[in-house]
């Protein structure tokens, strides 16, 4: 049963995550099997395509961002949900880059999130 609140509150908890780099807390809010897609992801490491698939290679690929960017955070701005995705919308903030507007869809199912996709704008 995911109601939309409960949507929300695992978006609020995954920024809180982000937020503090706290990799563990983020896996806790995935599925085991889930798939992400970044275009970050896809311009430093090509051979993924963009897509890293479970929860090992999601830490690595996060512990990476928060080792190469230690000012990284995320400003929330909008939550919308329905009763299959979220969409997050938040400003990226690191040192000596300009901000970014991201916009990210979750899809949750029995409380996990097993896929994710981000926009950069």
């Amino acid at each position: 049963m995911n109601t939309i609140q409960q949507k929300k509150q695992i978006a609020l908890d995954w920024i809180a995550a982000f937020n503090t780099h706290d990799v563990e807390d983020i896996l806790k809010l995935y599925d085991d099997n889930a798939i992400h897609f970044s275009p970050k992801l896809k311009v430093r490491e090509p051979h993924t395509n963009g897509f890293v698939s479970g929860k090992i290679q999601m830490k690595q690929w996060w512990n990476d961002a928060f080792t190469r960017l230690p000012s990284l955070n995320y400003e929330l701005i909008n939550l919308i949900a329905d009763e299959n995705n979220l969409l997050m919308e938040y400003k990226r903030t690191v040192d000596g880059e300009a901000d970014m507007m991201v916009a990210e869809v979750l899809e949750i199912q029995n409380g996990l999130i097993v896929k994710s996709r981000v926009y950069h704008g």
